[in-house]
């Protein structure tokens, strides 16, 4: 197992604590972390329809 810089660390921690909704994917390279995306999602309710009579 390859050895995580702190600063990576805090990197990853500060991603997971400033998302409510999402996902954290890192990405590995021969056991080291070379990537890290953040994606956050954001939902909203439509208004239903109500039918008309007429």
């Amino acid at each position: 197992m390859a050895s995580i810089t702190q600063e990576k660390l805090d990197y990853i921690v500060k991603l997971l604590t400033e998302i409510n909704y999402g996902s954290v994917l890192i990405t590995l390279h021969d056991g080291q972390i070379t990537q890290v995306d953040s994606t956050e999602k954001n939902r909203f309710l439509a208004k239903s329809k109500v039918a008309s009579h007429k």
